[in-house]
């Protein structure tokens, strides 16, 4: 399906085709045109407050429940996302998981308004909170996911990216490694005896956040995993 035919198929009838021509004619993506896109089966609204969902992540959604049914079977759980944007991780989540609490924190107040309307949307309860990663975050977490902003800041990206979608969410100092090595240097405070901790990272991350993982959490597991293009993609901690 090209890119005009899916604006065809999706663009809500309220809204003018024309115009939403017009805008994919100027670079813009498809999805912030349609105003919204599907995230593990659930229909996530999206503007330029917030990063658009790629498969990559539901990939980081799918392994975490793997894992959680593998080391946490049957149990009430409580999962923080930090960096929620649009939701759409949390939300997955709770779809999958019911009997779990989640929360979702994000620097961005657009971005949570954002993530609250998908929450009244998709008709789950979860907690949204502003917080710059961990500061406003309180209590014990069985898991603490993420995919945070990793680009780096001299980075080279599609212009249909870096023209469109919130740079806050995009772009990490340290060579990208910024927001992983916060997390977990603070996440101790942050985590229950046995617990799971899921990154999605970038490409040519992996071995940098491996380390910095085995630094902080020297007694856990900690797992590289490759995505479906077998690139390196998520790391998983675990301590069961």
């Amino acid at each position: 399906m090209t890119e005009e035919e899916y604006i065809k198929k999706y663009l809500h009838p309220e809204d003018n085709l024309e115009e939403a021509l017009k805008r994919l004619e100027k670079g813009e993506p498809v999805q912030y045109i349609v105003g919204d896109t599907d995230f593990y089966g659930n229909l996530i609204k999206v503007n330029k407050d917030v990063l658009i969902p790629r498969p990559e992540t539901e990939e980081l959604v799918e392994k975490t429940y793997n894992y959680i049914n593998k080391y946490f079977p049957n149990k009430e759980l409580d999962i923080l996302d930090i960096g929620t944007g649009s939701g759409c991780i949390p939300i997955a989540l709770k779809k999958l998981i019911p009997s779990s609490n989640l929360t979702g924190v994000d620097i961005s107040e657009k971005a949570l308004k954002v993530a609250e309307e998908n929450k009244i949307i998709n008709n789950v309860s979860i907690t949204f909170l502003q917080s710059d990663i961990l500061k406003n975050v309180n209590g014990k977490y069985d898991v603490i996911i993420s995919n945070p902003p990793y680009i780096r800041e001299d980075e080279e990206i599609m212009d249909i990216v870096r023209n469109n979608e919130p740079h806050l969410a995009l772009y990490a100092k340290d060579n990208g490694l910024f927001f992983y090595k916060e997390i977990l240097k603070n996440a101790h405070k942050y985590l229950n005896d046995k617990f799971i901790i899921a990154f999605e990272i970038g490409e040519e991350q992996g071995n940098d956040i491996v380390k910095i993982s085995k630094k902080y959490f020297p007694a856990s597991k900690v797992l590289l995993e490759q995505d479906l293009k077998h690139l390196n993609r998520f790391v998983f901690i675990i301590n069961d």
